[in-house]
C-alpha cells in the first residue's frame, strides 16, 4: 500500500492573515512539501497540472525532475496529466526523460483537467474531451513500446516512421494511472489496457466512488486482467489534524469557508459528512480512511491534498509530520489485516521491469542522421 501527498498548486490567499503567496513561494513551497514526504517516509509525491490562475504546475516535468535530483527514494507522480491538451508524442518523450533522470521513480495518472477554457488553449475542442483521451492515449502507449511509429488519426497530423526518444527506462514505459472523478469511459479505458484507475473522489460521496471502482473491477476482470480485486485502485484523499479535534476544526474551518474549491457551500460539518474531508484527531484520520477498504475493497494507494486552501506552508508541513509519525504507519498495519495475498501491491519500476524479463537497453540507434544523412560512428557497445 502507498500512501503519500498531491498538490494542486493553488495560489490562494491566506483567510486569516490576507497574505497571497507569490508564484515563486508557492513553486519553493511545493518542493519543501516534497521533500518533506520523502523525510517522513511516505511513498509518492504528485503535482497536477494548470495552465491558469491562480495554479503554478504548468510544466509537471520541470519540478519532478527538480525534485528527482534532491531526492532518493520517493516515487514522483502526477495528480492530472492533460491526456487532452497535450501532444501524446511530447507526453512520451517528456515523461521517459523524466524516468530516466529519476531513476525510473516516475508514473504518471491520465485526466482532463478541470479548467474548461484550457481546450482551446491548445487548439482543441471540449466537447472531443472523451474522444481526445481515447485517441491520445493509445497513441502514447504505441509511442512508449513501439520504435517506429506510423499513426494517423483524427485530433493530430499523422505520424510517418517516428521514434519517440529517449526510450523509456530498461524498456519499461511508466506506470499509468487514469484519473477520473464521474466518466464511465475513463474507468473502462483503465480497466481496458490493464492500467491503474485513480478515484479523486475529495469532493464526491463514498457511494459514488463505490460505484465506480466497482465498474472499473467489473470491466478488469472482463478483459482479461485477473480476477475483480486484483485491479490497481487509487484514492483521493484530504485532512487537516491536530491532537484535539476541537482545535483542528477550529484551525481550519476559515480556511474551508472561503477556499475556491469548496468554500461558500455547505458548511464545514455537512462536507466532512458526505465526502473524505476529515478534519480532526489523526486518530479520526486512520478510522475514516481504514474504513475505505469497506467500500472499494484493498486498493493500492492512497493519497491526501493537504497544502489547499491558502493554508501556509509551516502549517502543511506539520500536517506531513503528522501523517507519516502518527497515522500512516498505523494505517499501513491496519490494511495489512486480512488483505488477500494475491492482491498486488502498486506498480513500481522494478516490478514492471521484473514482469518484463529484465531489463534492457532499449535505445534505437539510427543508422544515419534523419537531417543531414550522415552516419554516426560505430557504436561500442
Amino acid at each position: 500500500m502507498q500512501f503519500g501527498v498531491f498538490s494542486v498548486g493553488d495560489v490562494t490567499p491566506d483567510p486569516t492573515t490576507g497574505r497571497t503567496p507569490t508564484e515563486g513561494e508557492r513553486i519553493a513551497a511545493m518542493v519543501a512539501i516534497a521533500l518533506k514526504a520523502e523525510e517522513v517516509g511516505l511513498d509518492v509525491f504528485a503535482t497536477g497540472e494548470h495552465h491558469n490562475p491562480p495554479f503554478v504546475p504548468s510544466s509537471p516535468t520541470t519540478m519532478l525532475g527538480y525534485v528527482a535530483a534532491r531526492t532518493e527514494r520517493i516515487v514522483l507522480s502526477t495528480s492530472t496529466t492533460l491526456i487532452t491538451t497535450n501532444d501524446p508524442v511530447k507526453i512520451a518523450e517528456d515523461y521517459a526523460m523524466l524516468q530516466h533522470l529519476a531513476g525510473g521513480r516516475v508514473d504518471l495518472m491520465m485526466g482532463r483537467g478541470n479548467t474548461g477554457p484550457v481546450y482551446p488553449w491548445f487548439g482543441q475542442d471540449i466537447r472531443n474531451g472523451v474522444e481526445l483521451a481515447l485517441e491520445n492515449y493509445a497513441l502514447l502507449r504505441r509511442l512508449w513500446r513501439e520504435d517506429v511509429v506510423d499513426w494517423s488519426g483524427r485530433f493530430r497530423t499523422p505520424l510517418q516512421s517516428f521514434t519517440s526518444t529517449p526510450r523509456p527506462l530498461d524498456g519499461v514505459p511508466p506506470f499509468v494511472w487514469h484519473g477520473s472523478i464521474r466518466t464511465p469511459q475513463i474507468a473502462e479505458q483503465a480497466a481496458y489496457y490493464g492500467d491503474g484507475f485513480f478515484h479523486n473522489n475529495i469532493f464526491w460521496p463514498i457511494e459514488h466512488t463505490a460505484a465506480m471502482i466497482d465498474l472499473y473491477r467489473r470491466r478488469w476482470e472482463h478483459h482479461g486482467h485477473g480476477p475483480a480485486d486484483t485491479a490497481i485502485v487509487g484514492l483521493g484523499g484530504q485532512v487537516f489534524m491536530r491532537p484535539r479535534s476541537q482545535d483542528a476544526v477550529r484551525e481550519f474551518r476559515p480556511y474551508f469557508d472561503v477556499a475556491p474549491v469548496y468554500g461558500h457551500g455547505p458548511s464545514l460539518e455537512e462536507f466532512t459528512e458526505t465526502t473524505p474531508l476529515t478534519v480532526g484527531s489523526p486518530q479520526q484520520v486512520i478510522d475514516r480512511y481504514a474504513a475505505m477498504r469497506d467500500h472499494v475493497g484493498d486498493y493500492q494507494r492512497q493519497l491526501f491534498l493537504i497544502d489547499h486552501a491558502g493554508l501556509p506552508l509551516d502549517v502543511v508541513l506539520e500536517q506531513i509530520e503528522i501523517l507519516g509519525a502518527e497515522v500512516v504507519p498505523v494505517l499501513r498495519r491496519e490494511l495489512a489485516v486480512g488483505r488477500p495475498a494475491h492482491v498486488p501491491d502498486a506498480p513500481t519500476h522494478a516490478s514492471l521491469v521484473a514482469a518484463a524479463g529484465g531489463a534492457r537497453d532499449a535505445t534505437v540507434y539510427a543508422g544515419a542522421d534523419a537531417v543531414t544523412g550522415a552516419s554516426p560512428e560505430a557504436v561500442v557497445r
